[in-house]
């Protein structure tokens, strides 16, 4: 298993470098002058030639994108054109609001999800499972930051319930938490129902019933367990949806987060910060897979047989070439 995790982490340096180079390139097409933005209308063109040259922008693309990896490599993210300040910094001051909006909404979508999931399956062609089949539908065709302006114009404009922007307390994160969530909980949804389906349907859960075992029993301790496998794989899916989910959402909810950080860098030509916000969900990402990876052997004691087999494979094949 250690041997497996390692593999992964050296995996993913090629996909970190690919997504800094397409990220690099990406804003080095991006028309407009940060020299420019900077300085403001009223510089003169010496001015920001001189700034140009200052922030190296007058550098070919090869030397800026090898200068930047040499950055990297020191774990140096640059200075925000803006500000001034490490986007190290800004990213740590911002990462915190994204992160947590995605574990909230994750744990909400899983909360109703998957209970709902198991309740469709077990009750399945009934009244209540067409109800939730349609709410699930609507759940995924719905786009959130749609949904986000709609929970504004009800529970904040209308009703005065809820705030509609900012981050003072926990009842700011309500709507956007519901917002982000609402694809991953119709999704979730879905695919508990479906892999439960094809679960109960097997000859060992016939089984237990013959042997008179409890109905909570057997859908929570054998078929549930069973059916864990692509539940997991959505749930990680959708998690790390959530994070790219809250790039539009804070922007609607006005959430310090690294999604508006973004998207203000991206209107200012702020291009440390992008790429650094990039690459930090980047990494994210990759190690959402690995944990997923993991989760499967945790889940399914047979995934982990298979990487002690091969282990054990891979040692007796040493042996016998050294006998």
């Amino acid at each position: 298993m250690l041997q497996y995790v390692i593999k992964r982490i050296l995996v993913t340096i090629p996909v970190l470098i690919g997504v800094t180079f397409i990220i690099f390139t990406m804003m080095y097409f991006t028309p407009g002058d940060p020299a420019r933005l900077i300085l403001g209308d009223t510089a003169t063109e010496e001015e920001v030639t001189e700034l140009r040259e200052e922030m190296g922008l007058n550098d070919p693309f090869l030397k800026r994108y090898v200068n930047y990896l040499k950055d990297l490599s020191r774990g140096d993210l640059g200075e925000s054109y803006t500000t001034g300040l490490p986007v190290t910094d800004e990213i740590k001051a911002r990462l915190p609001v994204t992160f947590r909006l995605a574990v909230l909404s994750c744990l909400f979508a899983i909360i109703i999800g998957i209970p709902v999931g198991i309740i469709s399956a077990v009750r399945q062609y009934s009244w209540l499972d067409n109800i939730t089949m349609l709410a699930a539908l609507m759940g995924i065709t719905i786009p959130s930051f749609w949904l986000a302006l709609m929970l504004v114009l009800v529970f904040s404009v209308r009703l005065g319930l809820l705030p509609a922007s900012g981050l003072y307390g926990p009842i700011y994160y309500v709507m956007p938490v519901i917002s982000i969530s609402a694809v991953s909980v119709a999704t979730i949804t879905r695919m508990t129902r479906s892999s439960m389906l094809e679960v109960i349907r097997q000859d060992y859960i016939r089984t237990a019933r013959a042997k008179g075992q409890t109905e909570i029993k057997i859908i929570f301790k054998h078929a549930l367990k069973n059916a864990l496998i692509p539940i997991i794989t959505v749930i990680g899916i959708q998690f790390a949806s959530g994070l790219s989910g809250a790039v539009v959402n804070e922007q609607v909810f006005a959430l310090p987060g690294i999604g508006k950080m973004m998207v203000d860098a991206i209107k200012a030509r702020n291009y440390p910060v992008v790429q650094g916000g990039v690459l930090v969900i980047a990494i994210m990402f990759s190690v959402l897979n690995l944990v997923i990876d993991l989760a499967y052997a945790f889940v399914d004691p047979r995934i982990k047989t298979q990487y002690s087999r091969k282990k054990e494979k891979k040692g007796s094949e040493t042996v016998r070439s050294e006998g």
